[in-house]
């Protein structure tokens, strides 16, 4: 028995007892939710009330361990914005978690709530909070951290290799051979000169004190509107230490989610008031804000690789793979054509700290 590729959707009695095993209750039924690109999501309806079973791909025993382990910390430390953990069993590849009724948070600004921005500063806040609480220092890096500049520089090299590596692609090479690579130059040579000019060493990690603990794939797309109309966040599959710089990044290049002009301004200055006591986190900031923009690129491409499409697959939520490389390839093109405007020497910083990105 197992949560497996091999366990078709509509097999809710082998669902069940794998909810009724991590439980150690009565399971009344199961039933699908919508969501999830890596992993199926199930409402199970308990004797006494209802919680959430998770099943990751034959490859998310990592993601399991770190989302389960991460809640457990939360939990413990009295963090009620996000899901409590019941029961994990990385040999099944499932875990039960609260359930929680409510909402999604719309992904639009128009749609969100006045203070939903602050929600979630509020709780980077808390995280922050925690660097020394009980446990935290058990806890492992964000999965692809980048604690310095010359980790993130490889990582999206990385990625521009897998990608080159894939055959019969013309479009993607070209893609590729005339845009990213010559932005990533660009882009490394750019990070060079700041740090070279703020006495950085783009080789050494940032020190322990300047980490955070982040979500990672963090934004309004992981988030649910409750009932009271507060927000809790989900999915902690990438949770670990991280640079703060690379967390306010990641928020604004973000592809699941739009943010308004101001919503970008008011993000770059709340992430100011938690990091900014750190004297290198405007400089990292500003000097790798393109870099992440090239990662999201690449992050958007990963429709390409068969790997991942398999557990887009295994979610559920695929669909036909050719219209989905060509949609995710004009995405790139788009959030490439972002990144050379933040590497034009023209483009200046707001107030005296970054560039915005426009809405999209």
């Amino acid at each position: 028995m197992t949560c497996s590729p091999a366990l078709p959707l509509e097999r809710t009695d082998e669902l069940a007892d794998i909810a009724a095993l991590l439980s150690g209750r009565t399971v009344l039924s199961v039933e699908r939710q919508p969501g999830g690109g890596n992993n199926r999501l199930f409402r199970v309806a308990l004797a006494d009330g209802a919680a959430a079973l998770k099943c990751y791909d034959r490859d998310g025993a990592a993601r399991l361990s770190r989302e389960f382990e991460g809640l457990c910390f939360l939990a413990a430390a009295g963090c009620g914005t996000a899901p409590r953990p019941m029961a994990a069993d990385p040999a099944l590849g499932a875990a039960l978690y609260e359930w929680i009724d409510g909402g999604p948070v719309s992904r639009d600004p128009d749609g969100r709530r006045l203070g939903d921005l602050e929600e979630v500063l509020a709780f980077l806040g808390t995280l922050a909070g925690l660097r020394h609480a009980m446990g935290a220092d058990r806890l492992t890096h964000a999965a692809e951290a980048c604690l310095s500049a010359r980790e993130l520089v490889e990582q999206v090299t990385r990625r521009l290799d897998a990608l080159a590596a894939l055959p019969g692609e013309p479009d993607l090479h070209r893609l590729l051979r005339r845009g990213l690579r010559p932005a990533l130059d660009r882009a490394a040579a750019r990070l060079a000169g700041l740090y070279a000019g703020a006495g950085l060493d783009p080789d050494a990690e940032i020190a322990p004190g300047a980490r955070t603990l982040s979500p990672s794939d963090f934004g309004f797309h992981n988030a649910l509107r409750r009932a009271d109309g507060t927000l809790l966040f989900l999915d902690f599959e990438y949770f670990g230490w991280d640079d703060p710089a690379k967390l306010a990044s990641d928020f604004l290049w973000h592809p699941a989610f739009a943010l308004s002009e101001p919503e970008q301004a008011a993000w770059l200055e709340g992430m100011d008031t938690l990091f900014g006591t750190d004297p290198g986190f405007a400089v990292r900031l500003n000097a790798q804000l393109p870099l992440y923009g090239l990662r999201w690129c690449a992050i958007l491409l990963n429709e390409f690789l068969p790997a991942r499409w398999q557990r887009r697959v295994f979610a559920g939520t695929a669909g036909d793979w050719p219209a989905a490389k060509a949609r995710q390839l004009a995405r790139a093109e788009l959030w490439l054509g972002e990144c050379l405007r933040l590497l034009d020497p023209a483009s200046g910083p707001v107030a005296g700290f970054l560039p915005l990105l426009p809405k999209r």
